[in-house]
């Protein structure tokens, strides 16, 4: 017998998101997502009664220094990860990478080589190409133009002896596709390379974890996943042990996270952290019999609901004449998100988004950092793309809210 999956239940989830009571439709999530209000209410908790330094013997430095342990130690949980201390929190996912970049310069030799892709994020491209300027080969793993895939073979063919890493992105913040990453890592870790991938455009919509991808180092943005302005970067207990620190030089390399960490973590967003995974799980408590991984089933409820809003917003654009879907074209929410480009024949896409905001409907058109990518398509003419990032709070009503009104333009 057929069991139903139970529907993501709106009225639920949205009552989490107090910026939701408001007129405006929120499509521009890829940029950003609203808030939880657990986190916020975190973030004050902190700031009101342990807003001091860590590590002192008075009480409240104490509860401090527990409250900042807290935030990890969720993430970690969050991600699988093995230890809280792979968990290193920063400022943002560019400047993280940065980081692990320069920790990463040290152990290269010229005529090592990196590979990375022409779909990422910026963030996750330029902290390697820099590398040049000291010998190291980059090559760059290129998207199908016309399937919009990264496709193995043509990594595999990239792959050589002196290959130490490659770059990639788990979902294409442009393109909307998921990437294979275990198979990914499999195939890197056969020629003895390590793996970085850009989660960004992943982690607000599909569970991440880390050790069943077998990733090296994952990264992504948690004001992206319903949280504060803040991000994260996992790396593999031994490999962060083994790389130089980027903090003062008196930190013991071993201090991990917080030789990675100069001027360590913000406190109150950190401690705010623990509010994220506690949402999902009360998400998948309120759904249905507890049983299982709790923030599996959540995510799994937020894949369906997403692949009906894919579905609704690509069959209205593939029925419109002058728009091109920049992407695959399927709804399948196991192979993309919902993060829907498009460009429109004989119309700059600079022209969509003011239409929109007359309306109270929120959406961006440009390369969204990921410029290379707009570049190689051609796209850059025509003022990139026009982009709709969904995500789980968003409502079938909204949706068709939005389609009424391209409607209109398209």
């Amino acid at each position: 017998m057929l069991i139903q999956s139970p529907t993501l239940q709106l009225d639920f989830v949205r009552q989490y998101f107090p910026s939701l009571a408001g007129d405006w439709v929120f499509f521009d999530n890829a940029g950003g997502s609203q808030i939880l209000r657990p986190v916020v209410d975190r973030i004050t908790e902190f700031l009101y009664e342990s807003n001091v330094q860590l590590g002192a013997s008075y009480a409240v430095s104490q509860r401090a220094t527990e409250r900042v342990a807290a935030g990890s130690k969720a993430m970690a949980q969050f991600i699988n990860a093995a230890d809280p201390a792979e968990v290193i929190l920063g400022s943002s996912t560019s400047a993280l990478l940065r980081i692990l970049a320069q920790c990463f310069r040290p152990t290269l030799e010229p005529g090592d080589e990196i590979v990375v892709t022409n779909a990422d994020h910026e963030a996750n491209i330029s902290p390697w190409t820099e590398l040049e300027r000291d010998g190291v080969v980059i090559k760059t793993w290129r998207v199908n133009p016309t399937t919009f895939d990264l496709e193995l073979a043509d990594l595999e063919a990239l792959l050589t002896p002196r290959t130490r890493l490659v770059a990639v992105t788990h979902a294409s913040n442009v393109l909307g596709s998921i990437n294979p990453v275990r198979a990914i890592a499999d195939l890197v870790h056969a020629h003895e390379a390590l793996l970085c991938v850009d989660g960004v455009a992943f982690a607000p919509h599909r569970r991440v974890d880390v050790q069943a991808l077998d990733v090296d180092f994952y990264t992504f943005s948690l004001y992206k996943v319903y949280g504060p302005h803040q991000a994260l970067l996992y790396g593999k207990k031994e490999l962060l042990l083994a790389l130089p620190g980027y903090n003062h030089y008196f930190i013991d390399d071993a201090a991990i996270p917080y030789k990675f960490q100069p001027g360590g973590s913000s406190y109150e967003l950190s401690y705010s952290l623990t509010a994220i995974p506690e949402y999902f799980e009360a998400l998948a408590q309120h759904h249905g019999p507890a049983g299982g991984d709790s923030i599996e089933r959540a995510f799994d409820l937020i894949q369906t609901h997403e692949g009906v809003l894919n579905q609704r917003l690509l069959s209205f654009l593939r029925d419109r004449p002058k728009v091109r879907i920049i992407g695959r074209d399927t709804a399948d929410p196991t192979q993309r998100v919902s993060t829907i480009s498009f460009v429109v024949e004989d119309m700059s896409s600079d022209q969509v988004p003011p239409y929109l905001d007359a309306h109270n409907i929120g959406i961006r058109y440009g390369h969204f950092y990921a410029l290379r990518l707009i570049e190689d398509l051609g796209l850059l003419p025509n003022q990139g793309v026009v982009r709709v990032s969904m995500v789980h709070y968003n409502t079938v009503e909204e949706c068709d809210r939005l389609i009424e009104k391209l409607a209109e333009i398209l």
